[in-house]
């Protein structure tokens, strides 16, 4: 007996001395974790020091929410290749994702900015995809910062930032296809143009949907059927834009797009822009489509590519930009006749007027595209690519020339049929 106690006692004791370490090392990091809550919110700093449109994702939500890539990584040393304004510097270079010599803001919506731990509840260990339903409850900042904001009492109080009718994962419905008829019926509540507006509050911003379009009839129905429930849960003031180019010749998405600008700011004050392709449906309501403060990608994972970015400055499928950034920009090309290069035009101007391309994660920005025959690429894209960044004050909403064929507020959008004519040569 002795002697078998005489061999176990050295393996109790290194047991024990585990032991200890672990609970030592639990209670270091309880503290180190408490210590960081407690100077994020007892900060004397204002609200608005922390960007809203960025956060510091701990190792875990990042493996979560951008699978902790290698690429996803931030390399400071590059980042004074691109100029930056020391304010979008200091609040948000450690979101800055630095990925092939392109940098761009991983931004979130708003619901995310108040309890990000809260709101993402349980998330599949197969799929990376959120299962529980966002929280819908009002968040103590927030009603806070309404009460200071609201006005009179012969006015309407703001609409919350927190729209509280979003639930998350919204139904994708391809069939069956919706008649005219039956849409206009069921969205009686539309007023004329595709327009709404909350009738309880008022909406900060004016958003204005543009969507460059021809023979697409079927997705047009499947479109609107989902984006105008999609738009009235995020207590939104927008109108969607239709933007058709009238005859059989090159389609131009881009030339479209500028159009639905210029004829959108005849109709009303609108503060941002976002111009959608009609085949992509988002698949969650938290995606928020407000005004960004920097340019939004916004179609950031894509069933059709897995639900993964395919490259680190596309702009292309769904983006947002304010009103102000779009006339800084020059709005897009009109050089691009045919499928493909305009949207990666439209990423050198972002950069090259130093403004940067935000997202929300990925968990967030998901779509399903509709199926359909993809056009003809243009086979001089990537030469007028190449030659577009010395065409960045030359080619855009300044030399912008069209016909105004027929402009016409249906109920459940407002119709745009144009011809383009080529741009002349500067």
């Amino acid at each position: 007996m002795s002697l078998c106690a005489a061999h176990g006692t050295p393996y109790k004791g290194l047991f024990v001395l585990i032991l200890v370490f672990v609970a030592l090392e639990y209670f270091f990091n309880s503290i180190s974790d408490t210590k960081d809550a407690v100077f994020n919110t007892t900060s004397t700093r204002p609200s608005s020091y922390y960007d809203k449109s960025a956060i510091n994702y701990g190792p875990l939500l990042k493996t979560l929410l951008f699978k902790n890539h290698p690429k996803n990584s931030t390399n400071n040393s590059s980042l004074s290749r691109h100029p930056v304004p020391s304010r979008i510097y200091y609040k948000s270079a450690k979101f800055l994702l630095n990925i092939s010599n392109f940098e761009y803001i991983v931004t979130i919506p708003p619901f995310l900015t108040e309890n990000i731990t809260s709101t993402y509840g349980v998330i599949s260990s197969q799929t990376g995809s959120v299962v529980s339903s966002y929280e819908s409850q009002k968040n103590e900042n927030v009603s806070a910062s309404l009460e200071e904001k609201l006005p009179s009492s012969t006015e309407m109080p703001l609409c919350p930032d927190i729209s509280q009718t979003l639930y998350g994962r919204v139904q994708i419905v391809r069939y069956p296809v919706p008649s005219v008829q039956s849409l206009e019926e069921r969205f009686s509540w539309l007023r004329p143009g595709g327009h709404w507006s909350p009738p309880k509050c008022s909406a900060e911003k004016k958003v204005a949907i543009v969507i460059p379009f021809r023979c697409r009839g079927e997705h047009l129905l499947l479109f609107l059927q989902h984006m105008h429930p999609f738009l009235k849960k995020q207590q939104l003031d927008y109108t969607i834009f239709v933007v058709e180019q009238e005859g059989d010749g090159p389609f131009n998405r881009a030339m479209l797009m500028n159009v639905g600008y210029v004829e959108a700011l005849k109709q009303n004050d609108f503060d941002c822009f976002i111009f959608h392709d009609i085949d992509l449906l988002p698949e969650d309501d938290r995606n928020i489509y407000s005004c960004p403060q920097q340019p939004r990608h916004m179609s950031v994972a894509v069933d059709i590519f897995k639900y993964k970015l395919p490259y680190p400055a596309i702009f292309g499928g769904v983006s947002a930009i304010s009103t102000e950034h779009f006339k800084l920009l020059n709005g897009f090309s009109n050089s691009f006749w045919g499928w493909g290069g305009e949207d990666d035009d439209m990423s050198n101007r972002i950069r090259h007027h130093h403004l940067y391309i935000s997202r929300y994660p990925i968990t967030i920005a998901r779509y399903t595209m509709l199926t359909h025959t993809k056009d003809k690429p243009n086979p001089n894209r990537y030469d007028i690519l190449r030659k577009g960044q010395k065409m960045f004050d030359k080619d855009g909403l300044n030399n912008l020339s069209y016909e105004l064929v027929r402009k016409k507020q249906k109920l459940l959008y407002t119709w745009i049929l144009v011809k383009l004519n080529h741009p002349k040569k500067s």
